[in-house]
C-alpha cells in the first residue's frame, strides 16, 4: 500500500523538513560552501572535525561563520579516523567545541584506498560513545545484520553506503539497502556513492529516510546548481515512494483501455 501520509524526518528527537544532509568539504572556498548549502535546503551539515576549523584554530577562517549553528544542525563527523580510539577522541573534541553538542556521525575507516568502514572498530566506538551520552549516527557497510545490531545498540540513525565514498558510482547495492530499510525502526540514510540527482531519487524511492552527500555537490562543475538539483531530486524521490509505483508487467498494457468503446 502507498504511504500517503508523510511524517517528518526525526533524528534524536528533533524533526527536520529536509531529507537531504550535506557535507561541508571540497568546496573552493567558504563562500561557495555557503551558497551551495543554502541552495540544497539542507538543515543538517556534516563537519570533519579533523580537517575543518570550527573554532579550534583562532584567527583562521571558521566554517561556522557561513553555516552558523543558529541556522543549521552541525553534525561533527570522524572522517579520517581509522581506529575506534581516534573516533572517540574526535567526537569528544567536537562536543567540546560545540558547547556540549551530542549529535555525531561516526565513521571508522578500514583503509585509505576504499574508505570502506572497519566494522569491528565501528562497533567498539559506537558502544563507548552511546554510553558516553552521544547521539550516534553511524556510517556502515550494507550488511543488514550489522545494521540491525547498530540500531539495537542505540544508534539514532544507521547510514549504509550506497557506493564507495567520493566514487559517484550511484546505488550499487539496492537490494541490501532495501533489506536494511525493511528491518529498521530508526532512520536509514544512504551515505556515500551518490553522484547524480537520479541516484538521490532512486535512494528515496527505495524508502530511505534521507541521503547524505558531499562530493556529488562539491565536485560538480557548478556546485550551487547541483545542490539545487539534489534538493529537488530528494523531494521527487520521497513523493514517488509515498505515492507507490505502478506494478511491473511482463507485457504491454494500453494506456487507454478499449473496454466499453463503441468501435
Amino acid at each position: 500500500m502507498p504511504h500517503t501520509v508523510d511524517t517528518p524526518l526525526t533524528i534524536a528527537g528533533k524533526e527536520y523538513r529536509s531529507r537531504l544532509l550535506v557535507g561541508s568539504g571540497k568546496y573552493q572556498d567558504l563562500e561557495e560552501t555557503r551558497q551551495a548549502t543554502q541552495a540544497s535546503g539542507a538543515e543538517i551539515i556534516t563537519v570533519a572535525i579533523r580537517r575543518t576549523n570550527i573554532g579550534q584554530n583562532p584567527g583562521e577562517p571558521n566554517l561556522l561563520d557561513v553555516v552558523p549553528p543558529s541556522e543549521y544542525t552541525i553534525l561533527p563527523n570522524t572522517a579520517g579516523c581509522y581506529t575506534a580510539e581516534d573516533a572517540i577522541r574526535t567526537c569528544r573534541l567536537g562536543r567540546e567545541l560545540l558547547d556540549g553538542h551530542n549529535l555525531v556521525k561516526l565513521e571508522v575507516l578500514g583503509d585509505e584506498k576504499t574508505l570502506y568502514p572497519n566494522m569491528s572498530e565501528t562497533l567498539v566506538a559506537a558502544e563507548v560513545l552511546i554510553k558516553d551520552g552521544f547521539d550516534v549516527m553511524v556510517y556502515t557497510n550494507d550488511d543488514p545484520i550489522v545494521a540491525k545490531r547498530l540500531e539495537e545498540m542505540g544508534c539514532v540513525a544507521v547510514m549504509p553506503l550506497a557506493g564507495l565514498i567520493g566514487s559517484g558510482l550511484g546505488i550499487c547495492n539496492p537490494y541490501n539497502i532495501k533489506l536494511i530499510i525493511e528491518n529498521a525502526k530508526v532512520p536509514i540514510l544512504v551515505d556515500a556513492g551518490v553522484g547524480t540527482p537520479s541516484d538521490a531519487t532512486f535512494a528515496m524511492e527505495l524508502g530511505c529516510d534521507g541521503v547524505l552527500m558531499n562530493s556529488a555537490i562539491a565536485c560538480a562543475q557548478q556546485p550551487v546548481l547541483m545542490a539545487s538539483a539534489m534538493k529537488k531530486a530528494i523531494e521527487a524521490g520521497r513523493e514517488g515512494f509515498l505515492a507507490g509505483r505502478m506494478p511491473r508487467k511482463q507485457y504491454a498494457s494500453a494506456s487507454s483501455p478499449i473496454d466499453g468503446t463503441f468501435f
